[in-house]
C-alpha cells in the first residue's frame, strides 16, 4: 500500500510513454513531479551529471541489477531490493554504505501509480539502510521490449576500519554461521508466480544488513574472515565458490540449517533444495572455531540475526568439494547450481 505521508502528486499522465525518456519536457516533468522530491539530498539536488563529493580511505563499490518478477511479491518490490541488494554487497565487503546511484529502464505502458509505489519504497529502503541516493538515470523502451521496470543501482561505502574480509583469510577448522532462515526469499517469489500459486503467509526476508554487519566488525574486527550473501544459487553455491577458490573442503551439517517449515513444505511440494533457493537478507559468515558461538549468540541479539546458526566448518578433507552430513547420517556431494532453478527472483 502507498502511504498517505508520500502522496503521490497530480499528474498530465497515468503511464509512461516513450516520450518520458526523450530528455525533453515528458523526462523533466517525470523527474521533477517525483523521483527529485521524493529522493532529495543536497547531492541530487545538484541535477549534475553525477556527484561530487570528498573521499578517501580504503572503499567498496559495488554494482547490481534487479529484473525481478514479478516487481510487486508478498514483503516488498523491486525498489526496496535494488536498494537492499547493493547495501548488501558493500557490507558483504566490510564496508559501510553511504552512497547509491539509481537508474531505471522503464517499458511504455507502466502505470504511475506503479512506478510511485516503487520509488517510496526506494526512499524508505534507502532511510533505513542510512544510504543516500545521489545520481542515477532513466530510460524508456517500447511496450513489450521490457518487462514493465528494470533498475541498476550501484554504491560506494568506506571499509570499516577492523574489516580485512577474504576468500584468501579462510582457514581449515573455521566455523560456517549463517544469519537466518534461507531459502524464504525464492519461495515467497514463487508463491505469486503465475501458475505455481500456493496458498502461504510468506513474505520476502529483504533487508538492509550493513547495521548487523558493523555491529559484527565492531566487536569482532579481523575474526570475521569472510562475509558471503547467498542470494541467487542460494548456500550451496556460496559454499562451492568458497571451497574452490580457498582449496578447501566444506562439511555441511543440515539439522541446524534453519529453514521455516512453510518454506520447507513448499520446496517439497515444488521439488526444490532450500540450499539452492535465493535469500535476500541473510547473510554468512566464515570465523575462526573458537569464536563462533560467541557471535551466534551476538547475531541473536541484532536485527535480522535471530536465527544465526553454526551450519558447517571448513576442512582440509575432500578439497573444492561441498559435502552435506544429513540428518539420518547420510553423506552426499553438494555441486554447484547448474542452470536456472528460480528464474528472475532478483
Amino acid at each position: 500500500m502507498i502511504s498517505l505521508d508520500c502522496p503521490m502528486p497530480k499528474l498530465d499522465f497515468d503511464v509512461i510513454t516513450l516520450g518520458h525518456g526523450s530528455g525533453g519536457i515528458l523526462t523533466n516533468q517525470l523527474l521533477e513531479s517525483g523521483v527529485f522530491d521524493l529522493l532529495k539530498n543536497p547531492l541530487l539536488d545538484e541535477h549534475h551529471d553525477g556527484a561530487m563529493f570528498e573521499w578517501s580511505g580504503r572503499t567498496a563499490f559495488s554494482t547490481d541489477s534487479y529484473v525481478i518478477s514479478p516487481i510487486f511479491f508478498p514483503g516488498g518490490n523491486i525498489g526496496e531490493l535494488a536498494v537492499n541488494g547493493t547495501v548488501n554487497d558493500l557490507a558483504m565487503c566490510g564496508a559501510v554504505p553511504k552512497y547509491l546511484s539509481l537508474s531505471f529502464i522503464l517499458e511504455e505502458g507502466l502505470t504511475m501509480k506503479e512506478f510511485w509505489e516503487i520509488l517510496v519504497s526506494i526512499r524508505r529502503a534507502a532511510e533505513k539502510a542510512g544510504v543516500s541516493i545521489v545520481t542515477g538515470d532513466t530510460k524508456v523502451v517500447e511496450r513489450g521490449k521490457g518487462d514493465k521496470i528494470f533498475i541498476n543501482t550501484s554504491g560506494l561505502g568506506h571499509i570499516h576500519p577492523q574489516a580485512h574480509i577474504s576468500t584468501k583469510n579462510v582457514r581449515a577448522g573455521d566455523k560456517i554461521i549463517v544469519s537466518g532462515a534461507i531459502a524464504t526469499h525464492g519461495i515467497a517469489i514463487m508463491s505469486v508466480r503465475e501458475g505455481l500459486e500456493f496458498e502461504t503467509t510468506l513474505t520476502s526476508d529483504s533487508a538492509p544488513l550493513n547495521h548487523t554487519v558493523k555491529a559484527l566488525l565492531d566487536e569482532f574486527g579481523t575474526d570475521i574472515h569472510l562475509l558471503k550473501d547467498p542470494t541467487r544459487g542460494g548456500v550451496a553455491s556460496v559454499l562451492n565458490e568458497v571451497a574452490r577458490d580457498s582449496r578447501l573442503g566444506v562439511n555441511l551439517f543440515q539439522q541446524p540449517i534453519p529453514v521455516l517449515e512453510e518454506v520447507r513444505g513448499a520446496c517439497e511440494l515444488l521439488g526444490l533444495d532450500p540450499l539452492y533457493v535465493a535469500n535476500e537478507g541473510v547473510f554468512m559468515a566464515f570465523v575462526p572455531a573458537g569464536k563462533a558461538e560467541e557471535i551466534v549468540q551476538k547475531l541473536r541479539t541484532l536485527a535480522y540475526g535471530q536465527d544465526a546458526a553454526v551450519i558447517g566448518e571448513v576442512t582440509t578433507e575432500h578439497p573444492k568439494q561441498v559435502v552435506l552430513h544429513s540428518r539420518i547420517g547420510g553423506k552426499r556431494v553438494v555441486n554447484m547450481l547448474v542452470g536456472e532453478q528460480l528464474p528472475r527472483i532478483c
